[in-house]
């Protein structure tokens, strides 16, 4: 993990940073040594399917690490526990937060992917699940990830039959998730999936 589940401590600072060189532990358990890591940070409804579909698209393809949390909430808001993010009170998103390898995977990709798995067309919502935890966005870490973000969210509107709603903002503060959250559909399998968590196919 990027940062200590039980202290839960603020990981702006580092995570606004690219490493020049990173070791970590990948998704199959194996220890990766890689140049020029980058951040990645997707809100997309309840972080358990979110988290689980990038994990299992690209787990061999790039994706060194990925954690879920709560971003870019009220600054006086710090160190939130679920059940305050779910009152709504401090304004932040259920985020994933991945670690990946621009060697192997774009960032474009991913955003693109970010897209195909959930409907970025409802606002504060994804099926079933409503507030403002829930709502699209892409935290940005750099002005080429801001660029990138817009371009595919121009390019894959003509997918969507009503306007993509996704928020486009800098990162502006990432907290990890309690531990029972990490992995929760692997240590769940048969935990709750928001039914609008798939793989939609972009043709044309």
């Amino acid at each position: 993990m990027f940062a200590s589940t039980a202290a839960r401590r603020l990981s702006l600072l580092a995570t606004r940073l690219f490493s020049t060189t990173t070791a970590t532990m990948s998704n199959n358990g194996t220890a990766t040594t890689t140049t020029n890591a980058e951040f990645a940070t997707f809100a997309a409804g309840c972080f358990w399917g979110v988290q689980h579909l990038f994990d299992k698209h690209y787990k061999t393809k790039g994706l060194l690490a990925s954690e879920v949390g709560y971003a870019n909430g009220l600054s006086s808001a710090t160190n939130p526990t679920y059940k305050q993010v779910c009152t709504g009170t401090t304004n932040h998103a259920e985020v994933v937060r991945l670690q990946f390898d621009p060697a192997q995977v774009s960032y474009e990709e991913l955003v693109t992917f970010f897209f195909r798995i959930h409907d970025p067309t409802t606002v504060n919502r994804q099926g079933p699940d409503v507030g403002t935890q829930y709502r699209s966005g892409i935290y940005y870490y750099s002005p080429a990830q801001k660029e990138t973000a817009e371009v595919v969210k121009q390019r894959v509107q003509k997918y969507f039959p009503k306007p993509i709603a996704t928020e486009i903002t800098p990162i502006d503060q990432f907290y990890t998730a309690e531990d029972y959250h990490q992995k929760y559909l692997v240590k769940n399998p048969d935990g709750y999936e928001c039914p609008s968590h798939f793989v939609r196919e972009f043709k044309g």
